[in-house]
């Protein structure tokens, strides 16, 4: 099974012949299945604190790119 580029799975049967009422319920429980594993994946809300809420946040680096006062050459 594989994700297209319209994100529905695709099946391919690659031995055997099955008939369509075998397709159609191999279909019926792979969707499902895929469905409710799809419901079940919730990402978790982070729990911030409120010692994490009041710090500082760390400076950024200084840009070495610009130059500045008398050693810019």
């Amino acid at each position: 099974m594989s994700l297209q580029n319209d994100d529905r799975p695709a099946l391919e049967i690659t031995r055997g012949t099955a008939t369509e009422e075998e397709l159609a319920a191999l279909i019926a429980v792979v969707s499902d299945a895929y469905a409710a594993e799809e419901s079940n994946a919730v990402a978790e809300e982070p729990v911030v604190s409120a010692w994490t809420r009041t710090q500082r946040s760390l400076r950024k680096p200084l840009r070495r790119d610009i130059p500045w006062g008398r050693f810019a050459r």
